[in-house]
């Protein structure tokens, strides 16, 4: 069955870019969009394996933050893998604090590096 990544609060461009890499690590992976916490609890509910998530979040989130948004989600789906999409080493270390795996920023998308983070978990 193939995994499940669910792109959380990402604009239309960043969001192509991350399904490149999510399906450079591995092609049969399934790229899901989440522009809403309805459309968030829609997938976990579904069954997502890996939530890849923006630092900031626009409206339709209760959290303005990304590291909130992944604390919330770990509470209550554990199982669930969660990496924080951003530049900012201490908005990186925020996240892992929260339970997420090592993430990503932007500028990193193509590296072998991310592939790698990606592929370990999908």
């Amino acid at each position: 069955m193939p995994k499940k990544a669910v792109l959380v609060g990402h604009c239309g461009p960043d969001s192509s870019f991350l399904r490149m890499a999510v399906n450079q690590a591995r092609r049969d992976a399934r790229v899901l969009s989440a522009a809403t916490d309805e459309d968030l609890r829609r997938l976990l509910h579904e069954g997502a394996d890996l939530l890849l998530v923006n630092r900031v979040l626009e409206d339709g989130f209760p959290e303005t933050e990304g590291v909130e948004l992944i604390r919330r989600v770990r509470e209550s789906h554990p199982a669930v893998a969660a990496m924080l999409i951003s530049n900012y080493p201490e908005a990186q270390e925020a996240a892992v604090r929260a339970g997420a795996l090592p993430g990503f920023g932007k500028r990193e998308i193509g590296a072998p590096r991310v592939t790698e983070l990606l592929r370990a978990v999908l």
